[in-house]
Order: C-alpha cells, then structure tokens, then sequence
C-alpha cells in the first residue's frame, strides 16, 4: 500500500506562487528574474488584469455590435402590387422588371404583383397582350373573371368583357380554368383559343396566329355577342355606343372589321343583322329596324 504525500501549507503556498501568471512571465526574462522584486510580481499582476479587463471590454463591445447589425440587416424586399390602366383610346405597353411585357389595350386595368416565387396579375377591365418572361422557379398567372391563366414562358392575349373571357395563345401553352383551382382546366397550346364563361374553359379550337388583330387595329368577333363588341368598341376612341337593348345585345356577330372607325363599322354590321345605328347627344344607339 503506497503512501499518500502530505502536502503541508508551505508547499501549497510555493504551489500559488509558481502557477502565478505573472511570475511565469517573468521566468521568460531571466535576467529581469534576478532583479524581480514583490513590488515587481504586484505590479505584473496589475499590468494582466488590466490586459484582461480590455480584452473582456473589446470582446462585448464585438458582441453588442454584431447583435445590431445583425438587427440592422436589410431584409427581404417587400412585395408591392403595381397598378396600371389606360384611357378610353389609349394604348400603352408596360415592361416588367422579370423581363415581361405586358400591352393594354384602351379602357383596361391590371394590377401586377411580382414576388420570389409568383408572378401573379389581376386584369380587371379591357384587354391586355400578354409576352412573358420565361422564369420555371417563378409560375405566371392571369386572373381575370374568375378565371385563371397559368403559364411560364409564352405569349398569349385575354379578353375580359361583361359575359366571358377570350383566349389567345400566340407562343407555348396556357393552362386554362377557374381561378379557385380547376381539375378539368384546359391546356391552350399556341395557334388554340379557348372561352371562360360560366365558370367553365371551353375546349379550345384552332386560329390563324399571323393574322392581325386589336394591336393592329382589327377585330376579328369569332362569334361574339353582338354587346361583347360594343365593349371592344368603347375601348377605343369616339362617340361611346350605348349599351344596346337586350335583343341586340345576345345577337351573335361574325366578322372581321377595322377599328378605325366605331360608327362606320356598327353602321356596316346593322346593315348585315337588322338594326340602325342613331347618333345621338350622349353617343350611338342601336336599334332594330322595324
């Protein structure tokens, strides 16, 4: 059995003086050893804590600075709805910051709403001519009169009047449906046309993508009612036409007609289905002949 050593109280005290921080510093300088001094041995201990205390100061000043600046960084962007709209006869093409364009035609309005991970716009009035940016990380949606078009990268024109919503895909595909989210959505592909009405897209059938239209200055009514032209027609400039009695209004017109002139044309349609047109102090009236 080994004995333990006992440690008597001028050992321990021997022990303290040789772990002193400050006495190791000067056995470094064996020199100054030789000339070391109790004032000398206080006097390094002071000089340490000293150091110690600035060091510890240095250190929570970095800490409290960190911590603001951290605080101070600069979030992610706020996401901002932009709003644009035309006048009666106006015309205006408005480029997104994603690289977007978007052309409106007279009487419209979209607000437009780009965010990290959607590019979302609401057309709420008119027409609009859509060319967009291709971004897969960032999906484009249209929506208009409860309908919803989703794209990434393609060109595509929509019309929103009173009783439906016009597709025109002029480049890639559209999924198209209810704005809520549509398990039967059709997909337009380009050269297709499709129509929102009744909650429900219609299936798409075929149109000749180089023919000119409304940025053209035509209009091509595939069948439209004959209010839904009226509304295409007060987009433009002119005497407004008033909207027409319900008989007139369900007519369905087909034809291809320019803008240039509003009354000329109701003038040339009226002759083809039966009514006249009547100018008017508050703008054109149409009515069945009798």
């Amino acid at each position: 059995m080994s004995a333990r050593p006992v440690t008597t109280p001028r050992d321990a005290a021997a022990r303290a003086l040789l772990s002193d921080p400050a006495l190791t510093e000067a056995l470094a300088d064996p020199i100054g050893f030789e000339r070391l001094s109790d004032a000398d041995v206080h006097a390094m201990r002071a000089r340490r804590r000293q150091r110690i205390g600035m060091a510890g100061t240095l250190a929570l000043v970095f800490a409290i600075g960190g911590a603001s600046w951290w605080g101070l960084r600069p979030g992610p962007a706020p996401i901002r709805t932009e709003h644009f709209a035309t006048a009666r006869g106006e015309r205006a093409t408005v480029e997104l910051a994603d690289g977007s364009t978007l052309t409106l035609d007279g009487a419209t309005r979209v607000d437009v709403t780009l965010a990290p991970d959607r590019r979302t716009v609401a057309l709420t009035a008119g027409e609009a001519y859509f060319d967009i940016a291709h971004d897969p990380a960032r999906p484009f949606t249209v929506e208009a009169g409860g309908s919803s078009a989703r794209v990434l990268g393609t060109a595509f024109d929509l019309d929103l009047t009173r009783g439906r919503v016009d597709l025109a895909v002029y480049r890639g595909a559209v999924r198209f449906g209810r704005a809520s989210g549509d398990p039967s959505a059709q997909v337009v592909r380009a050269g297709w046309r499709s129509r929102f009405s009744e909650g429900a897209a219609s299936e798409p059938w075929r149109f000749d993508v180089t023919r000119e239209g409304w940025r053209q200055g035509w209009l091509d009514t595939d069948g439209m009612r004959l209010g839904d032209v009226v509304e295409a027609l007060n987009r433009q400039g002119g005497p407004v036409v008033l909207a027409p009695p319900a008989a007139l209004a369900d007519m369905s017109i087909a034809g291809r007609f320019r803008l240039d002139d509003p009354a000329m044309l109701l003038d040339a349609i009226g002759d083809a289905y039966g009514f006249r047109v009547k100018r008017e102090a508050d703008g054109l009236r149409l009515e069945l002949r009798s």
